[in-house]
């Protein structure tokens, strides 16, 4: 029997490349141990049979983002029913124009981002890449968020003017935002920095009740369409390499 050895060494050797480029076929899910696709460089094998996918290529590991359309009534972090444990490889959306293949690597490690009420629906982001987390964390408030919120009631005078500008929310003003009507039924918000509670409240006071909320758009990222239509509640896909929010 053969001594065991670390893969990526045995990678190395097959593929004739460094160590570092070696891990970087493994991490990057190219490489399989008898069949099965192993992304742990630390894997001590021996007689078992090593082999790399013939389209491999010797690139970065790049950190993945994850882009959720988070049904209603799901919790957005903690709570018996986490939007983070609707992330898994059964739920990737068919039709994700990404062009990433989905690897084990890819659900971990995972931070929640902009995140919704438990009662609302739409876009919710999940990464593993530091420059998406500082930019939905520390740069959040600049920027806009599209919604449709569905309503009863009868708008008062003036309350479409009133929503986008002059309204106050927990004690103090609110900025200026864009908001239209879609249908009867149906208003649009683009706005910076909404708080918890704030559209509805923000409804309430031009005497409308707001029966559901759906986030459409984070900045420059959609929620996503494909040929059959927009992706389903439940369902996630990955945020292309180059495209920022």
């Amino acid at each position: 029997m053969t001594d065991p050895i670390r893969l990526a060494r045995r990678v190395a050797e097959i593929q004739r490349c460094t160590r570092a480029e070696a891990e970087q076929l493994i991490r990057n899910g190219w490489v399989s141990v008898n069949g099965h696709v192993v992304e742990t460089p630390q894997l001590r094998v021996a007689d078992e049979r090593v082999a790399i996918d013939p389209n491999a290529r010797i690139e970065a590991v790049e950190p993945a983002t994850l882009l959720l359309h988070k049904p209603a009534g799901v919790d957005p972090i903690d709570g018996p029913k986490p939007a983070l444990a609707l992330i898994s490889p059964d739920s990737h959306w068919s039709d994700d124009q990404a062009e990433i293949r989905p690897l084990q690597r890819h659900f971990q490690h995972l931070q929640p981002l902009a995140t919704l009420e438990n009662e609302a629906s739409g876009l919710m982001v999940f990464s593993q890449d530091g420059r998406i987390v500082r930019r939905l964390t520390e740069d959040c408030d600049q920027i806009e968020h599209e919604y449709v919120v569905d309503v009863e009631g009868s708008i008062a005078p003036y309350g479409l003017h009133r929503l986008a500008h002059g309204l106050r929310f927990e004690g103090r003003p609110l900025p200026a935002c864009k908001v239209s009507w879609q249908s009867e039924a149906r208003l649009r918000f683009a706005i910076k920095a909404a708080r918890p509670g704030q559209l509805r409240d923000m409804c309430a006071q031009v005497g409308l009740e707001v029966k559901s909320i759906r986030r459409l758009r984070i900045g420059r990222i959609a929620l996503g369409k494909g040929p059959a239509g927009a992706m389903p509640a439940g369902q996630w896909r990955y945020l292309p390499v180059g495209e920022r929010f």
